[in-house]
């Protein structure tokens, strides 16, 4: 049996949603344990009865979203995200998931659980839409590192391909490089080596990707640096946020045509919501790390950990942290 070690305090409808998801997701996953962390008054009242495959462990702090996450670590022993990842460090939990200050999430799985052997920078990891496919992509990385160097990028394209590969069930995923053209000459030095050292690698590289084609589906997984990567994917959750928004305002505020005309249209349109669901895709996984650490948005709400958990599980069946062990032991 696998157990998941959940930081049921962190993010903005906590304690709440955690634990709809847990009562829903563990009748899908009789073989796995779910351990929270946290108020075990608040969490015990919103249980119930039904704590089958369910363990609780008090907690009595609680880092929030503007704590400074390496103090935050370091300071508050006791807050559930701590004790949650220092339970993964021991060997108690297989897994951590949270959704709370998505800095202190980062430190844990670094400082706390470890990076893995060979591994020099660990990477985040979100899965996203494209217009063509509901598979989307992979990109890394989002934001864990500020600085990049060519090795970095590709150790995670390494690790993301094998994920996409094992996790969401794609056959030699191909893998691009985010920059500003398609030219391999294109980008500074950083780039530029990455794209020589992706070009050698056995992956399935498919060359530069520039921003106006990330949601063409062109690639299955993106490299990019961390502060690159960072702005583009609030980028697209902004863009793609602001049209939902235009879209539904335009269709029932301008008339009664209008709203006949997007009843017409009603299948078409939960298409295109659709497309853009990220609650479906799971949360984003920091790879290079020695147990699989997954942290959603924290103002999600229970579909999204719902998701959540059970990509944490897949990542479980699949074993991938014992590749990627296997695959850099020897490189430092």
């Amino acid at each position: 049996m696998k157990t998941i070690a959940i930081d049921a305090m962190g993010g903005e409808k906590a304690p709440e949603a955690v634990i709809k998801a847990v009562l829903r997701v563990k009748k899908e996953l009789p073989h796995t344990q779910f351990v929270l962390f946290g108020d075990q008054t608040k969490i015990k009242s919103l249980l119930g009865n039904d704590i089958s495959q369910i363990e609780i462990v008090n907690t009595t702090e609680v880092i929030k979203d503007d704590d400074e996450p390496v103090k935050a670590i370091r300071q508050k022993k006791d807050s559930s995200l701590v004790v949650a990842a220092q339970f993964v460090k021991q060997g108690k939990a297989d897994a951590l998931f949270s959704m709370g200050n998505t800095g202190a999430i980062l430190a844990s799985g670094i400082f706390i659980i470890g990076r893995i052997k060979g591994v020099a920078r660990p990477g985040l990891m979100p899965t996203l839409p494209v217009k063509n496919s509901d598979d989307g992509f992979n990109m890394i990385d989002v934001g864990a590192n500020a600085k990049s160097k060519p090795e970095y990028l590709l150790d995670w394209a390494k690790m993301a391909s094998y994920y996409a590969e094992k996790v969401r069930g794609i056959n030699n995923p191909r893998v691009g490089l985010l920059n500003n053209g398609a030219e391999n000459d294109k980008g500074d030095d950083v780039h530029q080596k990455a794209y020589q050292l992706l070009l050698d690698s056995k992956l399935n590289f498919i060359g530069n990707i520039e921003g106006n084609e990330l949601l063409d589906g062109k690639a299955d997984v993106i490299a990019t640096d961390g502060f690159t990567g960072n702005a583009v994917l609030k980028n697209i959750e902004g863009t793609s946020g602001v049209l939902i928004h235009l879209l539904k305002n335009s269709l029932l505020n301008n008339g009664l045509f209008v709203k006949l005309g997007a009843l017409m249209i009603k299948k078409a349109l939960k298409g295109l919501v659709s497309k853009f669901d990220v609650d479906k895709y799971g949360g984003a996984v920091l790879l290079g790390v020695n147990a699989p650490v997954v942290k959603t948005h924290g103002r999600s709400g229970e579909r999204a950990v719902y998701f959540t958990l059970k990509q944490v599980d897949k990542i479980l069946q699949e074993k991938i942290i014992d590749e990627f062990k296997a695959e850099f032991a020897n490189k430092e």
